[in-house]
């Protein structure tokens, strides 16, 4: 009896002894798998972060501008129409040749224009318009360098001997090189990235039309789907009657928000253009749009956080003679709102970075100018980041991974929201 006894302890202590070595390797595998996502994910970050900084800053060169009258202002009106007419590239060029009277030939002449921005006279424009006063001096003006002056002081791009690749040439690097030992040229934080709209010269495109139209995109979102969402999901959960019918509603529901995001793009596409004939690449076409990709992420939540109520909440507020109405509306939702708004701030951010349906309608266009209102052409972020992203120039590499960095601040902020409005209003049961 003590011998069977014994051996059945034996085997029962190597059966224990397997289960611990089984677990130990359960959560050896748990452990290894969770340090290859945090690896794989800083790798990732750090990557996008390491492309992206440099796509903040912007190289700038001061210039000796002489603001001649004879050219600016012939008459002395002094008239803000006929200054903004001026020929202020020709007072650029001529600063530049002032700066570097070795250039002569008509082709060294184009040289050291290409080593400033296309938009370094709209500089020259603004000074003049803002201090009319000030034509007939000698002032100093920060402008825009070019885009491959800006890679070469980033040491990102090796100048050719003649620059027949369209880059830099040997000559143009020696005239920066020569600004640069003046202490001209400057490396400062790009404002006019977060300011401006797009653009085909990488130095003037910025996100600022992009994020205005991500804002009022998603307003239009936030207004359509969050009432609706809400209403939906107490109409599911408190209102209707259980049948045939509910089930179907819940079953298409849930298959929704499984549906690929495109698929509501062509839906818009032939219902809110095609048939109701909404203005395209609008941000009140892209709100409706993603309104109804949101919805059922917002509903399925939405209607977790109701059923997550406690029932003796509703009965106890039946019992002193509240109605139906008054127990949803004055009892449930208050203490389901927690659970609602992390449901709508989560399916917010995945409206954010969706690309798919916007390319649908047509959203992906070039615009240059900050949208104004909700029916103004405009795009996204997301979609900015697509159109960087195929660009041909090597300046816009930094720009797109400095846009991916915005985005994801936005998404991470979302999400850091709605985890503190949880771990804020929740109330445990």
């Amino acid at each position: 009896m003590s011998e069977g006894n014994l051996h059945l302890s034996e085997r029962a202590a190597r059966n224990l002894r397997k289960r611990h070595r089984a677990e130990r390797r359960f959560r050896a595998y748990g452990m290894t798998a969770v340090a290859l996502a945090m690896v794989t994910l800083v790798l990732l970050l750090g990557s996008i972060l390491w492309r992206g900084w440099p796509g903040f800053f912007q190289h700038t060169v001061l210039l000796d501008v002489a603001l001649d009258p004879e050219v600016i202002d012939p008459e002395g009106s002094r008239n803000p129409d006929r200054l903004a007419q001026a020929d202020f590239l020709g007072l650029l060029k001529t600063s530049l040749r002032e700066q570097f009277p070795e250039a002569t030939s008509r082709r060294e002449r184009r040289e050291l224009t290409r080593i400033v921005s296309a938009g370094a006279d709209l500089e020259i424009r603004r000074l003049v318009l803002e201090s009319p006063g000030r034509i007939g001096e000698r002032v100093g003006i920060e402008v825009l360098l070019s885009d491959d002056a800006d890679l070469y002081f980033k040491g990102q791009l090796d100048p050719s001997e003649d620059g027949a690749t369209g880059r830099l040439s040997s000559r143009q690097a020696g005239w920066l090189d020569s600004l640069e030992a003046e202490g001209r040229v400057e490396n400062r934080f790009h404002t006019r990235f977060f300011q401006a709209g797009d653009s085909r010269e990488p130095e003037l495109a910025g996100i600022g039309g992009a994020a205005v139209g991500s804002l009022l995109t998603l307003a239009i979102t936030l207004l359509l789907s969050f009432p609706v969402g809400v209403a939906a999901a107490v109409y599911l959960e408190e209102f209707a009657p259980k049948g045939r019918w509910t089930d179907f509603i819940e079953v298409n529901i849930n298959n929704l928000a499984a549906v690929p995001s495109i698929v509501f793009g062509l839906l818009g596409l032939a219902v809110f253009l095609n048939f109701f004939g909404l203005p395209r690449s609008a941000p009140v076409v892209g709100g409706l749009v993603l309104s109804l990709m949101t919805l059922p992420t917002i509903i399925i939540a939405s209607r977790s956080s109701i059923a997550a109520v406690p029932p003796s909440i509703r009965e106890a507020a039946l019992g002193v003679g509240a109605s139906k109405h008054q127990v949803v509306l004055h009892h449930v939702l208050p203490l389901a709102l927690p659970g609602i708004l992390t449901g709508t701030i989560i399916g917010m951010s995945r409206a954010l970075g969706e690309t798919a349906p916007l390319l649908m309608i047509g959203m992906v266009a070039f615009i240059v100018d900050v949208p104004t209102g909700f029916t103004s052409p405009s795009t996204l972020l997301p979609v900015q980041v697509f159109l960087w992203a195929d660009s041909p120039e090597r300046a816009f590499v930094a720009k797109t991974s400095a846009a991916i960095v915005v985005l994801l601040t936005f998404l991470v902020a979302m999400n850091l929201a709605a985890v503190l409005l949880r771990s804020r209003f929740e109330q445990r049961w």
